[in-house]
């Protein structure tokens, strides 16, 4: 499994779980469990849902700024 979840899709993904099982415990209702599936794709940060579509809100390496040879320089 290639990640295909990035760091502001994660984060977007934990808040909307986290709400919905805040719900789900208010409300009393086993529909707050649904909850779980936002929370599991950002731990792992893969969604089966994307593979299909070929989305990916991971940087790439292009998008990545290149690093030079022998390293990072100290500040």
């Amino acid at each position: 499994m290639k990640a295909n979840i990035g760091t502001v899709d994660r984060v977007v993904r934990v808040i909307v779980g986290l709400v919905i099982i805040g719900a789900g415990i208010y409300f009393r209702s086993w529909w707050g469990l649904i909850g779980l599936l936002p929370l599991l794709t950002a731990g792992i940060r893969f969604c089966p849902v994307y593979v299909p579509f070929g989305i990916s809100t991971c940087k790439t390496e292009a998008q990545k700024p290149p690093i030079p040879p022998g390293g990072p320089k100290p500040a």
